[in-house]
């Protein structure tokens, strides 16, 4: 029975510190991309692979379609477009939504004014 009060009493102090068991005990999850917010939104236009990859759910393969994907159409005019890469679905594209921009290139390197 004290076993029990104890280990009642261990989650409710994990709990009050924000800290899940599985971290308590030193098993640490996969660890998590870097969101593209803290950064700001990625231009689909401009992106490297590898900030293309801080992407949710995009990967070195998506990443590199994305690119393949831009470069032969001229880059992208609308963020929609996405949807148009294979592996890209409408579902995937709501994701990523609030984390991607559309603008060219030169709109980027004009000098502010």
């Amino acid at each position: 029975m004290n076993r029990m009060w104890i280990a009642l009493g261990a989650f409710v102090i994990i709990g009050m510190l924000g800290v899940s068991p599985a971290a308590a005990q030193g098993k640490a999850g996969k660890p998590a991309k870097q969101a593209a917010t803290a950064a700001g939104p990625v231009n689909l236009n401009t992106a490297s692979q590898a900030q293309l990859e801080t992407l949710p759910g995009i990967g070195a393969a998506a990443a590199k379609r994305i690119i393949e994907y831009r470069d032969k159409n001229g880059g992208f005019k609308k963020a929609e477009e996405l949807m148009n890469v294979k592996g890209i679905g409408e579902k995937s594209f709501l994701k990523l939504k609030p984390l991607i921009v559309v603008s060219s290139p030169a709109a980027e390197k004009a000098p502010a004014r």
